[in-house]
């Protein structure tokens, strides 16, 4: 299996087709969709259109927090992180919400566990952003008989860790493009980086895709048309902020 792992669209049309092209160019032949697919982004409703017959064809799909304010949007705006809930709720229509409000917060395929934040608790969406976060992720997920490999989003960057002979972990630094090998003797968590909202001061879309017959990683950035979509979000009336970040990357 080549599966190609997705997180954190956001409403971002243009970078998401750039993956699902680049994917297909890497022979992927499993596609999982780690959640946030809308907020902050101009289309949500194009890529949820775009997301529903994929998970037709056997694509997995899960929830993110982004996407249960779209369903639910807080009677109360404290951050700028659900500043568009409403919004987005609104561009939105009934199957669509309905669609994303089903969506489960974690699948297990095998030896691999698949969720937008932390296996600590996933419905408390807490980030996965050093060793300390990562131990508690991978040690919840692993008290699941079989598991070894946890993938997640959220955090906007690409990220690995892994269990060696001590308990704790050790983190990796990926490099674009580079293959890491991901033996299964060993435990793995791995955040997948943002489709639609980079965060790392470069506006190259991430994603990442697992060789499960190689057992091999590899974390790849895509150039996309950014400025076509920062250009949509200030017409869309949302905050210039948005569109600044997907220029700047940060």
């Amino acid at each position: 299996m080549r599966l190609a792992l997705m997180s954190d669209i956001h409403g971002n049309i243009q970078a998401l087709d750039a993956c699902l092209e680049h994917a297909r160019g890497q022979r992927a032949n499993k596609l999982a969709f780690l959640g946030d697919m809308v907020g902050y982004g101009a289309d949500p409703s194009a890529v949820v259109e775009r997301l529903m017959p994929l998970m037709e064809e056997g694509a997995t799909v899960l929830k993110g927090n982004h996407d249960e304010m779209a369903v639910n949007p807080p009677a109360v705006v404290s951050n700028i992180g659900n500043s568009t809930a409403t919004w987005t709720h609104s561009q939105l229509d009934s199957k669509q919400r309905a669609w994303l409000d089903a969506l489960p917060l974690s699948v297990q395929l095998d030896k691999i566990l698949l969720l937008h934040a932390s296996a600590d608790g996933p419905e408390l969406w807490r980030y996965v952003y050093d060793e300390r976060a990562a131990t508690a992720s991978l040690d919840a997920a692993t008290r699941t008989p079989g598991v070894q490999y946890v993938f997640g989003g959220h955090v906007h960057e690409q990220s690995l860790y892994y269990r060696g002979s001590t308990s704790s972990l050790m983190k990796f630094t990926p490099q674009p493009g580079v293959a890491v090998p991901v033996p299964p003797h060993r435990q793995w968590l791995s955040t997948v980086g943002s489709v639609g909202q980079p965060r790392d001061g470069k506006p190259e879309a991430m994603y990442a895709l697992l060789d499960t017959d190689r057992w091999q990683l590899s974390f790849h950035r895509v150039g996309y048309d950014h400025d076509a979509a920062a250009w949509a979000i200030r017409a869309a009336g949302l905050p210039d902020f948005f569109a600044d970040r997907l220029e700047r990357g940060r």
